[in-house]
């Protein structure tokens, strides 16, 4: 690939944002919203983004989505969109940072919830904030143009509730103009500014899982006038950790029960007990297999304590595919960005991130950031750096992000969003 003088601009401007992008990592840090309640951090977006010069700033969008677009100065047909999801878990923190949450959301459904950052969404919305001062500093020499994504409720919305990627798209909000290619990237447990990426799928295909097991209910010292739903609901979780030995062992899949709701008290036998899960799938074909077997063992579990299983799925999300095609167009641009040897081949992942919706309709491709105190073995490992602070997997109350690592998600967006309008990241060559 032909070095632009402009790449050296972008990496110096990158630069001379960092700190401020650093800061707005720190603000969104301390004030985490959970899914499909993103009020205050949209509000924080929008207010620097309008302070960009930008074409038009479109709000509102699946909630509280927003899409910015950035036209180039030059002519160009090219467009990308960047994405950055905003919203929070409900997480205790744990990680002992000076910044950490201390918010507690007491109206969310099934709530009070503590909220945290703990999947480092905090740090993507910042990059991207920073990647669009950037890019509307140079906006003269872009041909093409940059939609600046950033999406809510990428953890999943409430039971009930829509929103996410897949209903921003529903809402048209990257219909004028259509992406030519989607482009994002997950910071994690990976050494730090390192870049993982894989051809197939990056991250699983997922659904949420909501079994509800009924049966009669009754006094606590008088069990045999009713019928209890506990010991069907320990049956079921019993057996969904052999429901992989159905399945093929060269695909892996997971079925994990997050969440368990009872209607009894200590001496009421409850009417209803209600499961809670997520299902993964490596392979995406493989999820209308899985379900089909979680149904039977409920149902069947269920029957036989004489209790029924309503078993419902739940927010499909689509597992993220990264081309042959797409990933060869933008590896060149990776190991220029970050160098070479800080470029490598990750391992899959049961994690899921409905970019999916993005990146499988209009093209593109999704990486991880590294961002803590890991090292990479030269057999292609990742492990704990000696004297780190280890690698803490995402969604544990301990997650942490290096901010040195914000910088290079920066250098990140601005070199792809370059490259492709310019025609330098194109699978059809």
């Amino acid at each position: 690939m032909t070095d632009d003088p402009i790449h050296a601009e972008l990496d110096a401007r990158a630069a001379a944002v960092e700190q401020q992008v650093i800061a707005w990592r720190h603000h969104l840090h301390q004030h985490p919203e959970l899914p499909n309640r993103e009020l205050r951090t949209a509000a924080f977006v929008e207010q620097h983004l309008g302070s960009l010069g930008l074409d038009e700033v479109r709000t509102g969008i699946s909630g509280h989505g927003i899409v910015a677009v950035l036209r180039g100065g030059r002519p160009g047909t090219k467009v990308i969109a960047l994405r950055a999801d905003i919203d929070a878990l409900p997480v205790k923190e744990e990680s002992g940072v000076p910044f950490a949450s201390t918010v507690v959301d007491e109206d969310y459904p099934g709530g009070p919830f503590p909220v945290a950052h703990a999947c480092g969404h905090d740090g993507h919305t910042a990059m991207l904030m920073g990647a669009a001062t950037v890019l509307a500093g140079v906006r003269d020499r872009l041909p093409g143009t940059v939609l600046f994504v950033f999406q809510p409720a990428e953890e999943g919305a409430p039971a009930g509730e829509s929103a996410g990627a897949a209903r921003m798209i529903a809402e048209g909000a990257l219909d004028d103009p259509v992406p030519t290619m989607a482009f994002g990237m997950h910071l994690g447990p990976l050494p730090n500014r390192y870049v993982a990426y894989r051809i197939g799928n990056q991250f699983a295909a997922s659904c949420m899982v909501r079994i509800v097991i009924t049966g009669q209910q009754v006094h606590g010292s008088t069990p045999w006038m009713g019928v209890d739903p506990m010991p069907a609901a320990g049956a079921i979780q019993l057996g969904i950790g052999q429901l992989y030995r159905q399945l093929s062992a060269f695909d892996p899949v997971t079925v994990s029960i997050g969440h368990i709701e009872d209607v009894g008290r200590f001496n009421i036998i409850g009417q209803t007990v209600t499961l809670w899960g997520t299902i993964r799938c490596t392979v995406e074909e493989g999820m209308a297999q899985l379900q089909e077997r979680l149904t039977t063992l409920a149902e069947q579990s269920a029957a036989a304590y004489h209790c029924t299983a309503a078993v419902e799925y739940l927010q499909d999300v689509p597992a993220v595919h990264n081309t042959r095609a797409w990933m060869e167009a933008l590896l060149p641009t990776l190991r220029r960005t970050v160098g070479a040897d800080r470029v490598f081949e990750g391992p899959p992942t049961l994690g899921y991130d409905d970019v999916s919706e993005f990146v499988n309709r209009y093209g593109g491709a999704y990486v991880m950031l590294g961002a803590q105190d890991g090292e990479l073995t030269a057999d292609g490992a990742v492990r704990p750096a000696p004297g780190g602070r280890g690698l803490v997997p995402n969604h544990n109350p301990r997650f942490y992000l290096d901010d040195g690592a914000l910088l290079q998600g920066v250098r990140l967006h601005c070199a792809v969003a370059h490259d492709h309008l310019a025609g330098a990241i194109d699978p059809a060559g």
